[in-house]
């Protein structure tokens, strides 16, 4: 995808994160103690190793936040940074800038986060022929965001949302009753030959039904490397084109042991949901 930051669902974004701290009103502490007139120079640096994501994000926040303020030394998305590193300066009205500063710094640390284990989890799969995923496991509001911070790790995305592409789980199975390759058949003939269609399957003995009725992805839910290993020689015995994603459970400490059964595609929502953000800080100096 992307980048995404001139997206009207960024804006919405910020001026709600805004919204947050101001409620309409200004910066009490700015107000007691920052003349209008001050101005601050400064940089932000990054405190610990890991991969940028979310930089360009200062300048529409702090543009929200009055304007006025130089931006320079933006490092790019997808940089790889290690403690000290300075990965922006600025310099502006001071207002305007201690105004936004944690906004900014709240949506760039988490994103860069994202990127950051996106980029361990690629690495730790280097040499195979598996892809890293992402899932719809995203902060709300945030996912056009989190999604390309993976791909600037280094990852795919997945289906952005549910508008986008077929994904069959055994919740729509038990729903009519029938079994996963009827799901697909029913799919398939609904959206055409130009959408994806995606099934969950938690038995390889459903492999070739489902790849049979036309299923271009198969998820192998919650599969150990041995059924992994056998779905794969399955698919190859069928000569099928379908490929196949392991997902459930994964973690950095075992993605290597998925990867090296033979799958294409590797989900986790480990870069999304419990992802640690990386630390940055900003620090002024009076102008």
């Amino acid at each position: 995808m992307n980048a995404p930051y001139d997206h009207p669902d960024v804006a919405a974004i910020i001026s709600l994160a805004l919204a947050e701290d101001l409620r309409g009103g200004d910066d009490l502490t700015c107000r007691c103690l920052v003349p209008p007139a001050a101005r601050l120079s400064g940089v932000v640096r990054a405190k610990e190793a890991g991969v940028l994501c979310g930089l360009p994000l200062f300048a529409p926040v702090f543009a929200a936040c009055g304007g006025g303020v130089e931006l320079s030394a933006v490092l790019a998305d997808g940089t790889a940074v290690v403690p000290g590193d300075i990965v922006l300066r600025f310099a502006g009205p001071a207002r305007t800038l201690l105004t936004g500063e944690r906004t900014a710094l709240n949506l760039a640390q988490r994103l860069s986060g994202t990127a950051t284990m996106t980029r361990r989890l690629v690495e730790a799969v280097a040499g195979t022929r598996a892809r890293i995923l992402d899932t719809r496991k995203t902060t709300p509001g945030l996912r056009l965001l989190q999604k390309h911070a993976v791909v600037c790790g280094g990852g795919l995305n997945h289906r952005i949302g549910l508008y986008d592409a077929v994904l069959i789980k055994d919740n729509h199975i038990a729903l009519f009753g029938g079994s996963p390759a009827e799901a697909v058949a029913r799919a398939r003939a609904s959206v055409g030959p130009g959408v994806p269609v995606e099934v969950e399957i938690e038995r390889v003995a459903d492999l070739a039904p489902v790849i049979a009725a036309g299923a271009d992805i198969v998820l192998l839910d919650n599969m150990g490397p041995e059924l992994l290993r056998a779905a794969v020689a399955e698919r190859d015995r069928l000569g099928s084109r379908a490929q196949l994603e392991a997902s459930g459970g994964i973690t950095l400490a075992s993605i290597r042991a998925v990867a090296e059964t033979g799958v294409e595609r590797i989900s986790t929502g480990t870069m999304t949901h419990s992802v640690a953000a990386l630390d940055l800080s900003m620090r002024c100096d009076p102008v």
